[in-house]
């Protein structure tokens, strides 16, 4: 009996004692813009628009020269960075309609982030956009792991920053403020708010948050223009494109000074990109007055498989772990963040489950990148398109029947110079790699028509259609 009496006595001594030791795991945020081009921040480069918080976060942490995107648009480049999954595996591969609402949902069985982090006891959220299947779908963001979602489900919807209705879990709350022809209710500031209560919430234990800022994508809505207002020679596109950026980077400066203000700062990893590259070319009114192609440095944009539709503007700030002021040229990509917050929080990924990205803890706290085979994409919007990058060569092919391009990003970082003629050997290597990087998915068969040959096709405004 006393024997029994001393083993109870132990076990609640070892309770309280476990009970009262803090969690050291990191909280994890990933704040996600919409079509943000990387020469859109003043820390790349920009003179134009002002990002002073975004600048400060990289002068606090580390800015990423060389970050990729699942692939260059909006849907299946999200479900690449929910899934750990390039779009050779990835179950989504293009933006896909579903009417009246939604899009091609994450199909049932597929393993988030936040399925992975909840498992290991962390308060999951999405607000923003999610666009990867309404809530009565598979691919509901309250099925794929979130305890809380807040703003547009379906990526059409997202367009209007003046919408009649926005979700508050998979609950319609209709914005009397902008029905009947009003336009009051500007959609970012309800997602701020809801975004900054529900961290506040969450101070007392670790928490991973998806903030999927709809901002910059068009429609190019802003409640208040600011100073743009009186940019003399600019026109009105182009002071509601900087004043959305700047609001962007208005709301991320808010939820770092509240990580201050909870004593939460020092225990807090928050990484911010882009979803894609640049809606527009550098020709156009938008991209030739913000020179979003780093001064001719990258070819591309949206739904392109060149540089400048693929890289990021990418940030990662965690003072005391992430290095401060440090800049880097290595790559890295959207399917690494999965094994990347597995890694952080001490999460078990479910047997079978193979991410095609690597763990980049090391990386982030100031060691090299992990050293990998390739990183792979496609897209299949009209026609089948694919990239491959293996060391600093990169080739691509604008369709299923295209010749292969090849590039030495090393001293081409623009593309400009194609040496497949010349380099035959990498040349076949780059399109082994390609073959061999990919699984057929009879939602995205491989296509000869090819819609990017077609310059006029890429001229819009960027719209996830």
């Amino acid at each position: 009996m006393i024997r029994l009496m001393l083993l109870a006595i132990g076990l609640l001594a070892a309770a309280r004692a476990s009970a009262a030791t803090p969690d050291t795991r990191p909280n994890i945020i990933f704040i996600l813009s919409d079509d943000l081009a990387q020469g859109d921040l003043g820390c790349y480069g920009q003179k134009l628009i002002q990002t002073p918080n975004l600048d400060r976060m990289a002068a606090e942490g580390t800015r990423y020269m060389q970050a990729y995107c699942g692939t260059s648009v909006c849907a299946p480049s999200r479900s690449s960075l929910m899934t750990g999954l390039h779009m050779g595996h990835c179950p989504i591969r293009a933006n896909r309609e579903i009417k009246p609402e939604g899009q091609l949902p994450l199909p049932a069985g597929t393993v988030t982030v936040a399925q992975t982090l909840k498992s290991a006891g962390y308060a999951t959220a999405c607000t923003g956009k999610w666009g990867m299947g309404m809530f009565d779908t598979s691919g509901s963001p309250l099925k794929m792991g979130f305890d809380h979602f807040f703003g547009y489900n379906c990526q059409r919807h997202a367009h209007s920053y003046f919408p009649a209705y926005l979700y508050n879990d998979d609950q319609r709350v209709d914005l009397t403020g902008n029905t009947g022809g009003k336009k009051t209710t500007y959609a970012p500031n309800l997602i701020q708010e809801d975004t900054l209560a529900w961290v506040r919430k969450q101070k007392d234990h670790p928490f991973f948050l998806f903030y999927a800022v709809t901002l910059p994508h068009g429609n190019f809505e802003i409640d208040d223009p600011g100073d743009y207002a009186d940019r003399k020679g600019w026109s009105g596109v182009q002071k509601t494109y900087a004043a959305m950026v700047t609001r962007l980077d208005r709301d991320v400066g808010a939820l770092l000074a509240l990580l201050k203000e909870l004593k939460l700062d020092e225990h807090t990893l928050v990484i911010f990109s882009g979803d894609n590259g640049s809606s527009f070319p550098g020709t156009s009114e938008i991209g030739k007055l913000f020179d979003q192609t780093m001064g001719g440095k990258l070819r591309g944009f949206k739904r392109s498989m060149y540089e400048g539709g693929l890289r990021q503007a990418a940030l990662a700030r965690w003072p005391g772990v992430v290095p401060a002021g440090r800049v880097s040229d290595e790559p890295w990509a959207f399917w690494d963040f999965l094994p990347t917050a597995a890694e952080l929080a001490g999460a078990k990924l479910p047997a079978g489950l193979k991410p095609d990205g690597l763990a980049l803890v090391s990386f982030l706290k100031g060691g090299p990148a992990p050293r990998r085979d390739c990183f792979y994409w496609e897209l299949h919007e009209g026609g089948t398109i694919q990239g491959v990058r293996f060391g600093n060569w990169k080739a691509v092919r604008n369709g299923k029947d295209a010749p292969t391009e090849l590039y030495d990003l090393a001293n081409d970082s623009a593309e400009t110079n194609n040496l497949a003629a010349s380099r035959a050997d990498l040349v076949a290597k780059a399109e082994t790699l390609m073959a061999e990087s990919r699984t057929d998915n009879q939602n995205f068969p491989f296509r000869m028509k090819n819609r990017n040959s077609n310059p006029k096709k890429q001229q819009g405004a960027g719209a996830d259609r």
